[in-house]
């Protein structure tokens, strides 16, 4: 049986830091692999055709905690980076472009979630930096600690 022909798509996300200088981050799961455990991730996601990528993530952003922000708030993109991975039964090949946006406080709603969203999604928290670097949890991307190192 051969490898699935990965879906190629392109991804915003975004690091939504807080006046306490903290991260919101997702947990998540596979819903058709419950089992297969969870991960953390930032906001975010796939950018629609004839979207921009910072246009994917002020809309992604809203649909997924309900706050609005303008394009210009998120600046220029502060990461990049590609994965492969599966899930929901496909082979995804994603590039990921990270921006950055500061609030003072922001109460998350997640009523705009997708069903699939509200398949995989079974929380969110804000995470102090201090939280982040001594989890054992799965966290996306990767390299989070040292991006946030790098975040003015």
């Amino acid at each position: 049986m051969s490898e699935p022909t990965p879906v190629a798509r392109s991804s915003a996300r975004v690091l939504l830091l807080d006046g306490r200088d903290r991260l919101l981050l997702f947990r998540g799961r596979d819903p058709q692999r419950p089992e297969g455990g969870t991960w953390w991730f930032t906001p975010g996601g796939g950018v629609d055709p004839g979207e921009s990528l910072v246009e994917g993530a002020v809309r992604e952003l809203f649909e997924e905690t309900g706050l609005r922000c303008r394009p210009g708030e998120l600046g220029e993109p502060v990461h990049a980076d590609e994965t492969l991975f599966d899930f929901a039964g496909q082979r995804i090949t994603q590039q990921q472009t990270y921006f950055v946006l500061r609030i003072e406080a922001h109460q998350v709603d997640t009523s705009g979630f997708t069903e699939l969203e509200r398949s995989s999604i079974v929380e969110h928290r804000w995470w102090k930096r201090a939280q982040l670097r001594s989890t054992r949890d799965v966290v996306y991307p990767r390299c989070l600690n040292e991006l946030l190192d790098r975040v003015p």
